[in-house]
């Protein structure tokens, strides 16, 4: 897929995406397929792609004729819907939900993409045209665009969703039909907290300690230990610990987005580092997906171009994301860290469609109405507090 110059052993791109998580694989994987004529590179510095996570989404988080894009890397299909759980309410919905793994993204990828994939390739200078690599080697493109993850946060007003994941084979077969997609009949501890169920098999069991909490510290042991005692709890018998993961999500309620990316930052930006997530939940699969095909159809563009187009997306997704901002606000400005878990109880007796449109960050005037009205799971001096309060 590469050219060389004349002049030493440079190869020439028209597109180089730099960094290989999930916006940048999907990106990459949309080329392929809709654009073959398209060269480009995608450039990992760790030692696969996607790294070492889980993601997951309901079906209407992905319109129809896009999830060609997303369906050969589902691991794991649940046609059956989901589950909640909260002290006084539970529910089954009936939409179904998705998981794909890192395994499966870079085994997809790999075989997709060839040598266009770039394994141990850390950048470390980024101009519109050209990355430098640890190694000295520069890789020069048409267009280079930054997909590394978060970036530099602190221009943004956050909470912060955090977890630790392990995938449990047991000794005998767990019960769970489908997915519990929050099980808060747990001690709420440093913030709201619940736990997330993946049953990937009849023993084999993906159980996640997740945290809305206002610090991103994440004590990893400590966790590990409370996702032990809850399988004891439920009559779990571990054999094995056969995968672990942890992360931070950024949960951003307010911020100044001109500071996080500046009008004059020459460089072309997608997936977290453009702040392309849904901002009250800091899951960014939908966006990611929108995007992907979104620049495909758009292209061709040179490096400076690309870089105004996607900023120009970018404060467009900022815009649309400022009630679940507000939603935000209220998360974390106005409920007691302890009480937190009375918001999502609330929201989870609302009609499934308005939940469905919430979690894809398509809420429609109805619902953003419908979500805020009623008697508030917050005090009302509270919500006003934190509704008043102006972004950091």
């Amino acid at each position: 897929m590469a050219t060389m110059t004349d002049c030493d052993e440079i190869p020439a791109y028209d597109l180089a995406i730099v960094g290989g998580g999930l916006a940048g694989s999907l990106i990459a994987l949309a080329f392929a397929a809709r654009r073959p004529d398209i060269s480009l590179c995608l450039l990992e510095e760790a030692d696969r792609l996607g790294g070492n996570h889980v993601w997951s989404f309901f079906d209407g988080d992905v319109d129809a004729e896009d999830r060609w894009l997303v369906e050969p890397l589902i691991s794991r299909r649940w046609a059956e819907g989901h589950e909640v759980r909260f002290p006084g309410h539970g529910r089954r919905l009936s939409t179904p939900y998705n998981s794909i793994t890192s395994v499966q993204l870079d085994t997809h990828a790999r075989t997709v993409l060839g040598d266009a994939v770039q394994i141990g390739a850390q950048a470390v200078r980024l101009t519109p045209t050209a990355v430098t690599l640890s190694d000295g080697r520069t890789i020069a493109a048409r267009a280079v665009l930054d997909v590394r993850g978060g970036g530099d946060l602190s221009a943004l007003r956050c909470g912060w969703q955090k977890f630790v994941g392990q995938t449990l084979r047991l000794d005998a077969p767990h019960g769970l039909a489908c997915p519990v997609i929050m099980d808060a009949g747990v001690e709420q501890l440093d913030g709201y907290r619940f736990m997330y169920l993946l049953p990937w098999g009849e023993r084999t069991l993906f159980v996640e300690d997740t945290y809305y909490s206002d610090a991103p510290d994440l004590d990893v042991p400590a966790v590990s230990a409370r996702i032990a005692a809850y399988a004891r709890a439920q009559g779990w018998r571990v054999d094995e610990i056969v995968h672990s993961e942890s992360g931070v999500l950024p949960v951003v309620h307010g911020g100044d987005f001109d500071r996080f990316w500046p009008k004059d930052d020459p460089v072309a930006r997608a997936g977290a580092r453009a702040a392309m997530f849904h901002p009250m939940t800091g899951y960014s699969l939908p966006d990611a997906v929108r995007f992907a095909l979104r620049l495909v159809d758009a292209w061709s563009m040179e490096g400076a171009l690309l870089a105004q187009v996607t900023r120009e997306w970018a404060v467009a997704h900022w815009r649309q994301g400022r009630y679940y901002r507000l939603l935000g606000r209220m998360l974390f400005g106005a409920a007691r860290p302890d009480q937190r878990w009375r918001i999502f109880e609330r929201f989870y007796r609302l009609d499934p469609s308005l939940i469905g449109r919430f979690y894809g960050g398509r809420s429609t005037r109805g619902d953003r109405i419908r979500i805020l009205c009623g008697r508030p799971p917050v005090p009302i001096r509270g919500a006003m507090r934190a509704l008043l309060s102006p972004p950091a």
